[in-house]
């Protein structure tokens, strides 16, 4: 095999399909591909024929031109797949496995992964702990929203499907594993939930659908999700969630105190990230209204969720401030409140095995919550169109027409 097709981000706005060198085990240069990593020898990996590959609202950030994604940059962090070759150093992962790539890339052998924070390899970025694949100053790894796609470190990462047939009935759920499950799963994780709590989610997008799934999954009594589009907040309603439609009502803790008697909520989960904005018809972007409206409602001694994404470097900005990531928060807020903050990647490998199993039992119902939606390669431009405009959709691309 010598080609390969894959979704490319082309510059603000704007992706397209484009041929593309099939991929080998070695990192060669590429647009975004850290000098550092070029000519990285791989034989630890393995090359997958993608059998699915979501868009993820991160992506959405680069497509915006809100980050210093170059042009040409191969995108895609959420992979499903078939092994169809491995590398002369993999040992347990076989070819024909089917099997779910963690978005982190990690190495399994530095402190840190070792400690199971692979969300913060100290091994796979030259430029700082984490690594993604097919983003922005994560170290340059190959996008998986194409036809193949290498994987390194593949005995650590891979998640392997116990049964291929089983795997294929439920793989619009399975897809989920990569990023949006664990990402979700991982914001109610950390703000606390348990059963009987009372949780606020910020955001209906497809994180936030999988944080209140996640929520309800963990036992929460009540799990509120505020969001300013009404097609989104309609489909967290389509699975129990209480919602709170922010474009129409500013004051969220008094659409909390009217649907729990108190403004208040145990815990809470920012899933917008840094292009939130502010509340009321009148909205325009402000960074730091989640954060801070996060605070306003959680309880004193509460925890705070927040794998929604927060960025370095933001060229579109409102604020010199926000360009480098400097927002006003109200820290001193959450400090007399003594909250509990988790920020950061998720690390998917310490959730994606118990959630893989919760969805081939039928306990998670992963695919139904976030409206898993499938499309061809072919299709992918306008996916992204699409849900930049606010569509409830979770877009994902079946390259080769494999799945159902």
């Amino acid at each position: 095999m010598t080609g390969n097709r894959a979704v490319v981000y082309n510059k603000p706005g704007s992706v397209e399909i484009r041929d593309t060198a099939y991929p080998d085990l070695i990192l060669r240069d590429g647009p975004g591909v850290n000098p550092l990593n070029v000519g990285r020898k791989c034989e630890h990996g393995v090359i997958l024929k993608v059998v699915t590959t979501n868009i993820c609202g991160s992506d959405q950030h680069m497509v915006r031109g809100r980050t210093t994604a170059p042009s040409g940059l191969i995108l895609g962090h959420e992979i499903t797949g078939e092994v169809i070759e491995v590398g002369r150093d993999v040992e347990f992962i076989r070819k024909g496995d089917l099997v779910s790539v963690p978005f982190n890339i990690a190495c399994g052998r530095c402190r840190n992964c070792k400690e199971r924070h692979t969300n913060v390899c100290l091994n796979v970025n030259p430029d700082r702990p984490g690594s993604a694949y097919g983003y922005v100053d994560m170290g340059g790894w190959v996008g998986g929203q194409s036809e193949y796609v290498m994987v390194p470190y593949a005995d650590f990462q891979l998640l392997k499907f116990p049964d291929k047939a089983q795997a294929m009935e439920k793989i619009l759920d399975l897809t989920m594993l990569s990023d949006i499950f664990p990402t979700g799963y991982h914001g109610a994780v950390s703000a606390g939930v348990r059963p009987g709590s009372t949780v606020y989610v910020a955001g209906a997008g497809p994180v936030g659908l999988a944080a209140a799934h996640s929520a309800q999954l963990l036992g929460a009594a009540v799990v509120i999700v505020g969001d300013l589009n009404a097609e989104r907040l309609a489909q967290a309603k389509s699975f129990g969630c209480e919602t709170v439609n922010l474009r129409e009502h500013a004051n969220l803790a008094e659409q909390i105190e009217q649907i729990l008697g108190t403004p208040e909520v145990d815990c809470a989960i920012d899933c917008v990230g840094f292009e939130a904005h502010g509340h009321g018809k009148a909205h325009g972007e402000a960074p730091a209204t989640v954060l801070n409206s996060i605070m306003e409602v959680t309880r004193a001694g509460g925890s705070l969720g927040i794998p929604g994404l927060y960025v370095t470097g933001d060229p579109g900005a409102v604020d010199e401030d926000s360009k480098i990531g400097t927002l006003k928060i109200r820290f001193g807020l959450g400090w007399a409140k003594s909250h509990t903050f988790v920020t950061g990647q998720t690390p998917v490998m310490k959730y994606h095995r118990d959630l893989m199993m919760a969805i081939l039992s039928g306990r998670a119902q992963i695919a139904k919550a976030v409206n898993a939606t499938k499309i061809s390669l072919e299709e992918a431009p306008s996916a992204y169109q699409e849900f930049d405009r606010g569509v409830s959709r979770k877009f994902v691309i079946d390259p080769h027409g494999l799945v159902k």
